[in-house]
């Protein structure tokens, strides 16, 4: 074994290890904007385009660009007062128009939309990478405030717009750049969440404080109102206009998935909710709802996890805990939702992967129950409702209906009661003929067993190109979308496409999520090793035609099966991934996620965490497959570190690994172009390395 100062070569290469996992020697990648670490992103990013981003890609990119400006995507909106608001991009407002239409309009073929600001314009004009993030508006009044992003980051700027002038308020409410976020309790107050200002930060990153901003008060004189522990994740306020006077709700969030909540009222008074921490609450006039995270018992009786129970905020208040037990989950069953809507309560829930909606009106005397009909009953229903804000809510819905072979479609349902109509229809962005989709179910290590769908060519031929992706983690649920990026390069070409529902996720629940969370995180990378084994005792096709891809949580996962599970894979594509998991809590947001996975400088902790931070366990000699590891310059919620450190660890042990980092946040791209330049990318790779693209060639030549 060769030697360097006394140290065997292959132990300094594989430095941090899990039993040394404070040596590292690629620190210097954390420091986002430095000179030397932008040098090493300029050459991966030169090499990663000189082998994957010729012509093939370069065409690739531009038939998803032109799919994502198509003129006849649907445009989705919230209803404000008399109008419908949108967030349109396309190849001539790259970074996008805020817009608006009436209802009438939008329900014509091709609606007449207001422009209120274009985004291309303002970054023009300003010399600045402006994206636009959010807004935030007043029932009953034309002013907003929008949150202006740099390059795609959560940190925004915020500004006043007023709607009837389609311009910036002079000496308006303004403040720099932070993360947080507003809400308007009057015309004249904001209820500022926010991590500007000193001592106004928690070691998550968000907001310490809840103040309340007054007109032509200077941002850093507002009266704070609360103020949480810094330890805790984030607090933030809400302004309720669905009573009789205005109110003002503080969730102070203790973590990821528990909360104190707190009720201030018009004259100031706050008052704590005597209720569980490990709740999803939703409060409407004098009634809210709420589902449990633990069991809870109270009032003489026991609710189990994921009961969702309602009651009268005045009757609690006064001392009552007389709770209407509203949904009662089941093995396979879940809650996904709920929201309020004039007066009405509506309940999403997953029944065996199958949507399902419940509308429940309170009385004095109890809550009655009607079934949302008319939708339907397999692939993905969502639904939410028209109106932005509760207060000025009549009760419409809208329902987007889709399936992976059947683009989405948008309806609505008046007053949550009508039979629902189609407003929008999108057209097809691939050729579908001959594909199918098919449900299966994967036995995971344990024996638990592992739902997925499946889409492709009917028939196993042994050898299919896959495509395989999932999350699992942080209770999100995954669902089998319309993808027309994967449509239109991967199923189009003859590939088939596997979702996997892995444990960490909220497919059934708390209970699902909790199997896969902490040190169970472990077993959430088993399951989808569990389902690409499937794949193959079925006959579908081979480890090495296999291609794997995941996101953020999910780049946990992708880097896991580099580490655990090599030999399962072909190729793997990681996006703004952790992958140190030592570190994870001290680069930028990842505090906030200790919940989830676990606190690395508490030793227990370390002993769960240090198994599954693949930076960590990759080590030399070992039969990975290639890999591709992107992230996001501007990403300020996982920091690029974690992607940089461990491609530049993977390469100095000798793996084929290759790196790319493109522009906007982490939730996105900055324009379409730009996103359809890191999937066409990332397609390239991953046909390359399973064998796939040569495969096309030959037939396209043919």
């Amino acid at each position: 074994m060769l030697v360097k100062k006394g140290v065997p070569l292959q132990s300094r290469i594989e430095r941090p290890t899990a039993s040394t996992p404070d040596d590292d020697p690629y620190l210097w990648l954390e420091k986002i904007e430095s000179g030397r670490a932008l040098n090493f992103v300029e050459r991966q990013n030169s090499r990663t385009l000189r082998v994957f981003g010729g012509p093939a890609a370069g065409r690739d990119r531009d038939a998803l660009t032109a799919i994502y400006d198509r003129p006849d995507r649907i445009p989705y909106g919230w209803r404000r007062g008399s109008y419908l608001y949108n967030f349109w991009q396309d190849a001539t407002y790259p970074r996008g128009l805020w817009r608006r239409t009436t209802m009438p309009e939008f329900r014509r073929p091709n609606p007449a939309w207001e422009i209120m600001l274009d985004i291309d314009q303002l970054a023009a004009s300003e010399r600045e990478d402006w994206l636009l993030n959010s807004t935030s508006s007043l029932p009953g009044s034309p002013r907003s405030i929008l949150s202006l992003s740099r390059g795609g980051s959560d940190a925004v700027t915020l500004r006043e717009f007023d709607a009837d002038t389609r311009s910036f308020v002079a000496n308006g409410f303004a403040m720099p750049e932070a993360k947080g976020s507003v809400d308007w309790l009057d015309t004249d107050t904001l209820l500022l969440s926010s991590a500007h200002g000193e001592g106004m930060v928690t070691s998550s990153g968000y907001s310490r404080t809840v103040r309340l901003w007054c007109r032509s008060e200077p941002v850093d004189r507002a009266e704070v109102i609360f103020e949480t522990a810094a330890d805790h994740m984030r607090v933030h306020g809400l302004a309720d206009h669905t009573g009789a006077v205005p109110r003002t709700w503080i969730i102070d969030r203790i973590d990821f998935f528990n909360q104190r909540i707190w009720l201030r009222d018009h004259a100031g008074t706050t008052t704590k909710l005597e209720l569980p921490s490990g709740i999803w609450m939703q409060a409407h006039g004098d009634w809210f709802a709420m589902k449990l995270r633990q069991p809870w018992s109270t009032g003489g009786r026991t609710y189990a996890t994921d009961a969702v129970l309602g009651i009268s905020l005045s009757a609690f208040l006064a001392g009552s805990r007389d709770f209407s037990l509203l949904f009662e989950p089941g093995p396979r069953r879940a809650l996904q939702d709920l929201f309020w809507t004039a007066g009405r309560l509506v309940l999403s829930i997953l029944d065996e992967l199958k949507p399902q909606f419940q509308i429940f009106t309170p009385f004095a005397t109890g809550w009655s129950r009607a079934i949302l009909g008319g939708l339907p009953e397999i692939g993905v229903v969502d639904v939410r409702p028209l109106d932005c804000h509760p207060s000025e809510s009549n009760g419409d819905l809208l329902a987007e209906v889709q399936d992976p072979l059947t683009p989405p479609s948008l309806l609505l349902i008046e007053r949550g009661v009508e039979s629902p109509v189609v407003l929008k229809q999108a057209s097809k962005a691939f050729t579908a003929d001959g594909l199918v989709v098919t449900q299966h179910e994967a036995i995971s290590i344990d024996g638990e067993h592992i739902p997925y769908v499946q889409t492709g060519p009917a028939g196993e031929t042994g050898d299919a190109p896959v495509y395989m992706t999932a999350y699992g983690g942080l209770g999100r649920s995954v669902k089998p979308y319309y993808n027309s990026s994967l449509g239109k390069l991967w199923l189009e070409r003859g590939g088939t496409v596997v979702q996997a529902n892995l444990r960490g996720g909220g497919e059934f629940g708390t209970r699902w999520h909790e199997a896969g969370r902490l040190a169970g995180k472990k077993l959430s990378h088993d399951d989808f090793a569990a389902v690409a084994a499937d794949l193959v005792r079925r006959g579908v096709t081979k480890a090495k035609r296999i291609a794997a891809r995941g996101g953020s949580n999910g780049g946990i996962l992708i880097t896991n099966m580099l580490t655990r599970y090599p030999e399962r894979f072909g190729a793997l594509f990681c996006t703004v991934p952790l992958t140190d998991m030592r570190r994870y809590t001290k680069l930028l947001a990842g505090a906030s996620w200790i919940a989830e996975y676990g606190d690395p400088d508490k030793t227990e902790d370390w002993e769960w965490l240090k198994t599954y931070s693949a930076y960590h366990n990759a080590k030399p000699g070992q039969p990975y497959p290639p890999i591709l590891i992107a992230t996001r310059r501007r990403d300020d919620r996982v920091h690029p570190g974690h992607a940089r450190k461990m491609a530049a660890k993977l390469q100095a042990m000798g793996y084929e690994a290759y790196f790319y980092e493109a522009a906007g946040g982490h939730g996105r791209g900055k324009d379409n172009k730009e996103r359809a330049g890191l999937e066409a990318l990332g397609f390239e790779f991953l046909k390359s390395k399973i064998g796939w693209q040569e495969e096309e060639e030959e037939a396209s030549a043919s």
